[in-house]
């Protein structure tokens, strides 16, 4: 679903990035500097990943106040195995406090069955395009081309 590290050459703060879908279709999107600067990448995906539960569970709460019923977990993907991996992995502890915070909230939220991660290959990760600068411009084609595909299949592009 997301996330980069140390993005900013000036400040070397990573930008996070997430697009969220209900039912296929894309209704929101963001993309912020984090606030802090991450010694690893391990670290500022967990913060970005923290930021993007935090948004699904607003989302969610907003969909069930309207009236509208909510099956099952949300499905949140990431091209990061190891981080993918410490959102299930009971004995994993971070050590610095706004990593340990983030970690916890995705972890709770996944041992509640609100969220279930999945990997997603980085070839293939569409929050990348919200994240940092795609070498290819046919890879942001791509991207983008997924991103609005109901757009791009209605004027007959796709």
């Amino acid at each position: 679903m997301l996330f980069r590290s140390a993005g900013d050459k000036l400040t070397r703060r990573s930008r996070s990035g997430y697009l969220i879908y209900v039912n296929n279709s894309l209704i929101l999107y963001k993309s912020k500097k984090q606030n802090g600067v991450q010694g690893a990448t391990f670290g500022s995906e967990f913060m970005a990943m923290k930021l993007a539960v935090e948004e699904n569970r607003a989302l969610r709460y907003k969909l069930r106040m309207m009236g509208v019923p909510i099956d099952g977990p949300s499905y949140m993907y990431s091209d990061n195995q190891s981080v993918l991996h410490n959102t299930t992995k009971p004995e994993s502890t971070l050590r610095k406090k706004s990593n340990s915070i983030a970690y916890h909230v995705v972890r709770e939220a996944v041992a509640m069955g609100e969220v279930l991660t999945a990997y997603v290959e980085s070839t293939k990760n569409r929050a990348d395009i919200l994240t940092k600068v795609l070498p290819y411009a046919s890879h942001r084609e791509d991207i983008i081309r997924e991103i609005l595909w109901d757009i791009y299949t209605f004027r007959g592009d796709g």
